[in-house]
């Protein structure tokens, strides 16, 4: 700490060029927040509480319907401890831009199959006791100022009532919270009797069933217990984890871990030449200087320490700072006004943020710190 005003004084001899490379790696890792926020929203969505949770769909694909009493057949099968369904609603609400999603679903089961949604119980009767009751997410509820009693129309773009429209009436009887900030609190969720009952077509058919499984060690002896089920039936199924089915729906998009490190690896290479070329170039500057230190007894060790400390110091107060500006921008909440439901900058990523930066220090300040370091005294005073 002693010689911090010294390391101080050397960054603020070249105020532009340190304020320049300063700004460069706060950019970065600003886009490191952002696309970690991206990720997060688009890969983050099963908490651990589906570590014992399958999703079974169709064969074919997601948007293939399932028959109703394959619920039936599934639970019959052994090592499997509760089954339940889910469909497809594909509404909006007012306008077109306002999508979430919205699902009929069987409320009981449902509620028992995923403990990450914390209903209060008197709301959760109430939504049982009501045909056209539904809950809805705090984040959504919140977005629209929904509250409890509330009759919500929402317009499927997928299914059409018997009498014609595409507008569902649903009364509000319950908002649930999620248990951690993974749990998405966007989603709306109704009666499947009162769905299929009112739809005019593929009545008696399911989205995909959510398989809850005794030992998640035998999750993947389970699936093939379920596929073979309906083998060479008119609906084969596909099971698999719900951490894969998750997985398939980003992936729709593209390998996103993949995109993400190339792009960030791209930056932090360009940001690694950047701030290593100014730590050679201040070196350079001061070979006179760093003469003189090693002559009035400072070591080769002090003089590495020197460097060393300079481009760790730039490096972290630039990730920091980015990282805190990254933060602030992603703490606003999902940009696109729902698409993204849990998009936020994740505190595992923050950490390896700085992490990274005290690495990026390190790297950079390497090769100039060994130069210093052998820099030999005659040699150094003769370029005063």
């Amino acid at each position: 700490m002693r010689f911090l005003p010294l390391i101080w004084s050397n960054l603020r001899r070249k105020k532009t060029r340190t304020i320049l490379t300063l700004l460069s790696i706060v950019v970065a890792f600003v886009l490191y927040g952002f696309l970690s926020a991206i990720r997060q929203a688009l890969t983050g969505g099963v908490s651990l509480e589906g570590a014992n949770r399958l999703i079974v769909r169709h064969k074919v694909s997601i948007i293939q319907l399932l028959p109703v009493d394959y619920k039936r057949r599934m639970e019959r099968i052994p090592g499997i401890a509760a089954v339940t369904h889910q469909t497809w609603f594909g509404g909006v609400y007012q306008d077109p831009k306002n999508f979430f999603m919205q699902n009929p679903v069987i409320p009981g089961e449902f509620m028992a199959m995923h403990p990450e949604f914390l209903l209060p119980a008197d709301q959760l009767r109430a939504w049982e006791a009501l045909r056209t009751g539904a809950i809805v997410g705090r984040k959504t509820a919140v977005r629209f100022g929904w509250k409890i009693g509330d009759k919500v129309p929402i317009q499927s773009t997928i299914w059409s009532k018997k009498d014609g429209s595409f507008i569902w009436d649903f009364d509000i009887v319950g908002i649930f919270d999620g248990r951690n900030k993974n749990t998405d609190t966007t989603a709306l969720f109704f009666h499947y009797d009162y769905f299929d009952e009112a739809r005019s077509f593929w009545t008696g058919q399911v989205g995909w069933y959510t398989v809850r499984i005794d030992d998640s060690a035998r999750a993947a002896d389970v699936a093939k217990l379920i596929d073979a089920e309906f083998e060479n039936s008119s609906a084969e199924t596909k099971s698999e984890p719900e951490g894969a089915f998750v997985q398939g729906w980003a992936k729709q998009i593209g390998d996103i871990a993949l995109i993400t490190a190339s792009i960030l690896g791209a930056v932090f290479f360009t940001i690694l030449l950047v701030t290593g070329n100014t730590i050679s170039q201040s070196v350079r500057e001061r070979t006179g200087e760093l003469g003189v230190l090693k002559a009035i007894g400072f070591t080769n060790t002090h003089v590495l320490v020197l460097v060393m400390a300079e481009s760790c110091l730039i490096a972290v107060i630039g990730g920091v700072l980015g990282l805190s500006l990254a933060w602030l921008l992603t703490s606003r909440g999902d940009p696109t006004g729902g698409m993204l439901p849990l998009y936020f900058f994740p505190v595992r990523d923050m950490l390896l943020g700085l992490a990274i930066s005290v690495a990026l220090g390190l790297v950079t300040g390497c090769f100039p710190a060994l130069q210093a370091m052998r820099l030999r005294v005659a040699d150094s005073l003769r370029r005063i």
